[in-house]
């Protein structure tokens, strides 16, 4: 349950440093942004659509192995 919690917290920490870094010009936010989304995508299943829909837009494709 404290691990869940963590990780949860930790995700949401990150997108929202993913999101002061949208506003501020010389900081990369979305470098913090998408390993929250990843993060959170494992709990939160709107998450999880978005996330695959941007993998979608992206051409993103799994190995067939």
């Amino acid at each position: 349950m404290i691990k869940h919690t963590a990780r949860i917290t930790l995700g949401i920490i990150l997108v929202i440093i993913g999101l002061i870094g949208g506003l501020i010009p010389v900081f990369q936010g979305w470098m913090f942004g998408i390993p929250g989304l990843i993060i959170l995508a494992d709990y939160f299943p709107p998450i999880k659509k978005l996330l695959n829909w941007a993998k979608k837009k992206a051409g993103y494709k799994k190995d067939s192995k």
